[in-house]
């Protein structure tokens, strides 16, 4: 299982676009992790920051237990980003709660970034396939 917390939180530097051919910084693809799993977890419609918590969790089958401590700074950075757009109403359980919901920009920024993501996830195969025996 992995967790984040306030000592260490990943996130995506959404300014960054996805051009092939160009090197992915490891502390850019490092930092682009949970910012971009928030965008891809709104992208099915406006809610909460506890609930975003919850169906990461729930997604990713525990893997990913990532705490309120994380998720609101990762929304505070894509708010002011223009990326989400966030306005109170009242949660499932009657109390007054911020929802959250992608922007036009964030919708074209979590494309750029997943194209990016598999790009890295491909290099990373590259790199994990077995070596031919004699190198």
């Amino acid at each position: 299982m992995l967790t984040f917390d306030n000592k260490m939180w990943l996130s995506v530097d959404v300014r960054h676009q996805a051009i092939p051919g160009t090197p992915i910084h490891m502390s850019d693809l490092l930092r682009g992790t949970l910012d971009m799993l928030v965008l891809r977890t709104l992208a099915s419609g406006s809610m909460h920051g506890w609930r975003i918590c919850e169906r990461l969790r729930d997604t990713t089958d525990g893997v990913f237990d990532i705490g309120q401590g994380s998720v609101y700074p990762a929304l505070q950075r894509l708010k002011l980003r223009g990326l989400v757009k966030a306005a109170w109403q009242t949660s499932e359980l009657g109390r007054r709660a911020r929802y959250y919901e992608l922007t036009g920009a964030g919708r074209r920024a979590l494309d750029d970034e997943i194209a990016r993501w598999r790009r890295s996830v491909g290099a990373v195969e590259k790199v994990l396939e077995p070596v031919p025996e004699g190198e």
